[in-house]
């Protein structure tokens, strides 16, 4: 096969007022059920909450989850009838991509916690050289800039 090959992105809304850790659990569900449909993942991605464009079963908000994902085209009616009968889900859309393949992306809570916890001192040294301004340096400087503005005061 050349470069552009053909991929599948899913994105699909859960509920807003089910918690972080089976949001966490819906998401290992759906790619545990997609390798054994016969794909393979790509990437997956929690966009996070945000507010739907319209009301969807007396929701106002989503928790989005982008799943990217490569097969024979046969996998997808089965993940998205797992997804029908949830009811935690309450909106999926699957699309074909032409294209590059997507590269993986670390999340942002994974990796800034490995970080630290692999360099301690860096993020101690990176506070440090940041400079400091205290709250009466700030106003003083501000009285500053008004008398050159007006000296006839």
């Amino acid at each position: 096969m050349n470069e552009q090959q053909s991929y599948y992105e899913t994105m699909y809304i859960l509920r807003p007022d089910i918690a972080e850790d089976e949001v966490t659990n819906h998401i290992d569900k759906y790619n545990t059920l997609l390798e054994e449909f016969g794909g393979t993942i790509l990437d997956s991605q929690m966009r996070g909450k945000r507010r739907l464009a319209y009301q969807i079963a007396k929701h106002r908000e989503g928790i989005y989850v982008q799943l990217s994902h490569q097969g024979d085209g046969q996998h997808i009616f089965k993940i998205e009838k797992a997804m029908r009968l949830s009811e935690d889900v309450i909106r999926y859309m699957t699309v074909k991509q032409e294209g590059p393949l997507p590269t993986p992306r670390p999340s942002n809570k994974i990796s800034t916690q490995a970080d630290n916890k692999e360099n301690p001192e860096t993020t101690v040294e990176s506070r440090e050289k940041q400079p400091t301004v205290s709250a009466e340096a700030s106003t003083s400087a501000k009285d500053d800039t008004e008398t050159k503005e007006n000296p006839e005061s």
